[in-house]
């Protein structure tokens, strides 16, 4: 199915309402995502299109530029991007506000369900805290 530059920031804007038709076709005319589809005598958004552009929100939201992004993209295949657009409800405010984070250095941060016992939670950071300090010692 073939989808306009409008149902597509409509869609996408359940995963982040700061996506509008306009950074839609922002990055399509930079080229973030693949060629548009032809179907017919018009050209458009299929879900991999959609994937693509969950992927970049995902990847603007752990910090990285466009440029970096459109890089880390380019020669992925559509399983690939499809993973990295998975994690986007990682970094959605709810989810985070609903989760635990601990530091454990200026680097490091650990980010856990609540559902996930006291016992385990220790027992990641000690672990993590340990493989950081060995880190220094690579």
């Amino acid at each position: 199915m073939i989808y306009t530059a409008k149902q597509t920031a409509e869609m996408l804007q359940k995963d982040d309402p700061q996506m509008n038709i306009r950074t839609v076709r922002y990055y399509t005319q930079i080229g973030m995502i693949p060629p548009l589809e032809l179907e017919g005598n018009k050209r458009g958004y299929t879900l991999d299109h959609i994937s693509h552009f969950r992927a970049i929100l995902t990847l603007s939201r752990s910090g990285e530029t466009l440029s970096q992004i459109q890089e880390k993209l380019s020669g992925l295949s559509i399983d690939e991007v499809v993973k990295i657009g998975d994690k986007l409800r990682l970094y959605q405010s709810n989810q985070i506000v609903q989760s635990e984070t601990h530091v454990i250095n200026e680097d490091v941060m650990i980010s856990m369900s609540p559902r996930i016992s006291a016992e385990l939670k220790t027992k990641m950071i000690q672990t993590v805290t340990k493989l950081m300090k060995g880190a220094g010692e690579l």
